[in-house]
């Protein structure tokens, strides 16, 4: 007996699994797009990770 999961609105959505996928899908993009390796800076600015922080863009 095969089991199916029933269709419908029964599927749980992981919130943070869904960020993180984002942000990967982002860095991919920009990897893609750089001439040369992404500097750890570069990779702070994708992930965001100064707004994260509160310490707000580079000036």
């Amino acid at each position: 007996m095969t089991r199916v999961a029933p269709v419908g609105g029964t599927a749980v959505q992981d919130h943070v699994a869904l960020a993180e996928i984002e942000l990967c899908g982002e860095l991919i993009i920009a990897a893609s797009a750089a001439r040369e390796r992404l500097s750890l800076e570069s990779i702070d600015e994708v992930l965001r990770v100064a707004e994260e922080r509160g310490i707000g863009p580079a000036e």
